[in-house]
């Protein structure tokens, strides 16, 4: 009896003989930019200004590309002068082969700053796995979409996704939008045409650096919400701005939130503590109030990281023993044993923790 193999495929028959596999990717990108063994691809096929310092980059991606639910976050590899960099940042879903970027230029920010000023058509961006849990509710029920700054992107995945179902028209969503300038307003026309088309749907921009300034998010906005226990709050942007939103909306349903950047450090967080370092058996002193993550990389220690913003959960490792402060809401853990994301946490006391 003979036995019948199956055909294999020219990329199967590539990954055998090609025993590296960044070899293999290397010569499939040879002929197509998109093409590899196993990255997750995208090229930029669009890019235009959404807003002051602003741009939205539309990516054509590749099969091994996973989109995320709406609302999560993406881990998007980039190189700058020779050195590849990891950031994450909220997609939103345009058809089966295309998403979009849009990334705000931050102070210092590298990466940020090459995707906005430099990044051209035809460039080629790397993702990761999606995460996050700032997703939909699995039923229509009474929303508040809460944003400051380029906190409006996965807001605007939320809504993109909800504008293919019929929620839209089943209960109540607000979104409420801070920026300092003008010229600082994202998607505003997209926001006002999901206005007109789904009665619903409420939006409005506030203003906190022009002459006709709005007020940052106070109680009064929290006002604006009726049945709040009975409500999905949802909110993004810097940390200070989160924090309020969460002391603010605590008798929500349901809260979710994402924070990009950190407190700053505080006059009264200032001298040095001692790091030991179990696995590397090193012991360092690193300021106090910095995130230690950031304080090990200044010592040309290289832990493994990705977001910078305590979601991916990848910088995580054991704390043995000390006082930490989480940078993004200011709560502090003197706790042993506990799990410690380093790019968000700040040591108060010195410090043991399993790196």
């Amino acid at each position: 009896m003979h036995v019948l193999e199956k055909t294999k495929s020219p990329l199967a028959s590539l990954a055998e003989t090609v025993i590296d596999q960044h070899a293999a990717n290397f010569w499939l990108q040879k002929f197509n930019s998109l093409w590899s063994f196993n990255q997750a691809l995208g090229k930029i096929v669009q890019k235009e200004n959404s807003a002051q310092n602003m741009v939205s980059l539309t990516l054509q991606v590749n099969r091994h590309f996973e989109l995320g639910q709406a609302g999560q976050h993406h881990p998007i590899f980039v190189e700058v002068d020779g050195i590849r960099y990891e950031r994450s940042y909220s997609l939103t879903q345009l058809d089966s082969q295309h998403v979009l970027l849009t990334v705000k230029k931050v102070d210092q920010g590298k990466v940020s700053a090459w995707l906005v000023e430099q990044s051209q058509v035809g460039d080629i961006l790397e993702f990761g796995q999606p995460y996050g849990d700032m997703l939909l509710p699995e039923q229509a029920q009474t929303m508040l979409l809460l944003a400051a700054g380029s906190g409006i992107t996965p807001m605007l995945s939320l809504l993109k996704a909800l504008s293919k179902t019929d929620r839209m028209t089943q209960a109540p969503i607000q979104l409420l939008y801070w920026v300092k300038e003008y010229a600082d307003v994202a998607f505003k026309s997209r926001f006002e045409q999901l206005a007109e088309q789904y009665p619903n749907f409420s939006f409005q921009v506030f203003y906190t650096q022009e002459v006709d300034a709005g007020e940052r998010l106070n109680q009064a906005h929290a006002a604006l919400l009726e049945n709040i226990e009975n409500s999905v709050v949802y909110a993004c942007g810097p940390s200070g701005f989160v924090a309020q939103a969460e002391q603010l909306f605590a008798h929500a349903q349901s809260f979710k939130s994402e924070a990009f950047s950190m407190t700053p450090v505080e006059s009264s967080e200032t001298g040095f503590v001692n790091v030991t370092l179990l696995k590397s058996k090193k012991v360092l002193a690193i300021p106090k109030g910095q995130s230690i993550l950031a304080s090990l990389e200044q010592q040309n220690i290289k832990p493994t990281h990705g977001c910078r913003m305590g979601i991916c959960n990848k910088c995580v490792c054991n704390k043995v023993e000390g006082s930490t402060r989480n940078l993004v809401n200011g709560g502090q853990n003197s706790e042993p044993g506990n799990l410690l994301k380093i790019c968000v946490n700040s040591a108060q006391s010195d410090l043991v923790i399993d790196l």
